[in-house]
């Protein structure tokens, strides 16, 4: 099934305990893409202003599987920026700075080439701005969102709506907390699903893994192991494994209960290779052997013999 992703596209800044890393390609829709790109074509919906350096844009496509045909350069405007440092403990960060640019801005058009999508990914935006790119897909593809804290402090009857008209989402722990109000993940998953996504409902639990809560059962896969020295930048980790997560359904061109379980084990596969280096460079240098070799790893890792 044909894919597409809409979201920010922006310039990062990123300070660890690893290093620095200024003025590098960045965004939900720029790590999804990148990722989803290793298993399936994907197409990007995307707006960036008169600042957005070349040399991006020649990084994008150098991916071969990225379509950059709805990809609006606005060249009045400025490019989404955001700058973050992380802590030692880099499960925790700070926001130095944002710029949102063209995200003030009307949000840009699907192209008339890619209202035949069958799968389609709503990155991390303003809910109202999420169903109104929805709304621009007439055939009603299969549709799954991702959201962040702001707009649920801010937003939360506009993002009830948009769950309501979605398949599925993807969220953080703290955040499906935050939205329920319940402690337990588990619990708060079912909650969403029960008001919310018509078919499921995964929670990202950074290094614990994720837990995928389905209308036909729980399903829960570990983080990939990784060593300290692995871990260079957590940024754009959770897009990854969004992008690897969707990449594996449209290719497979169902949505059941199995076929999930088995996208988040792809999702989390290409989201332990994007924490190996500053922003895109650990996916752009990326083959499929590699891939094939690390997914057959973590699937002799998590499995077991019922018999014993």
């Amino acid at each position: 099934m044909s894919l597409t992703v809409t979201g920010t596209i922006g310039i990062d800044s990123l300070h660890a305990p690893t290093g620095e890393a200024t003025n590098v390609l960045g965004g939900s829709c720029a790590y999804f893409a990148a990722a989803a790109s290793q298993l399936t074509p994907v197409r990007v919906v995307g707006a960036v202003g008169g600042d957005w350096p070349e040399a991006h844009e020649k990084q994008l496509r150098a991916f071969r599987n990225i379509c950059l045909d709805g990809l609006e350069r606005r060249p009045s405007s400025q490019t989404f920026a955001w700058g973050g440092r992380y802590f030692d403990n880099m499960n925790r960060r700070e926001t130095l700075f944002t710029r949102l640019g063209v995200l003030e801005e009307a949000p840009p058009k699907v192209p008339a080439k890619y209202q035949d999508s069958k799968t389609v990914f709503l990155a991390n935006t303003h809910p109202l701005v999420q169903l109104d790119l929805l709304r621009q897909f007439p055939n009603r593809p299969f549709v799954v969102c991702d959201t962040m804290d702001l707009w649920i402090n801010i937003a939360r009857p506009e993002l009830t709506n948009l769950l309501s008209e979605v398949d599925g989402v993807i969220l953080n722990d703290e955040e499906a907390m935050q939205l329920t109000e319940c402690r337990n993940v588990v619990t708060a998953g079912r909650k969403i699903l029960k008001s919310g996504p018509r078919s499921f409902v995964v929670v990202k639990k950074g290094e614990h893994g994720a837990i995928l809560i389905h209308r036909d059962g729980v399903a829960s896969v570990p983080a990939y192991p990784a060593d300290e020295a692995q871990v260079v930048d957590p940024t754009g980790a959770g897009d990854t494994f969004a992008g690897g997560f969707m990449a594996h359904v449209a290719r497979a061109g169902t949505h059941d209960f199995d076929t999930l379980r088995h996208a988040m084990a792809w999702g989390t596969v290409l989201a332990s290779f994007t924490i190996e280096s500053f922003g895109l460079d650990r996916l752009a240098r990326l083959d499929a052997g590699q891939i094939d070799d690390r997914y057959r790893g973590f699937r002799a890792m998590t499995a077991f013999d019922s018999n014993r």
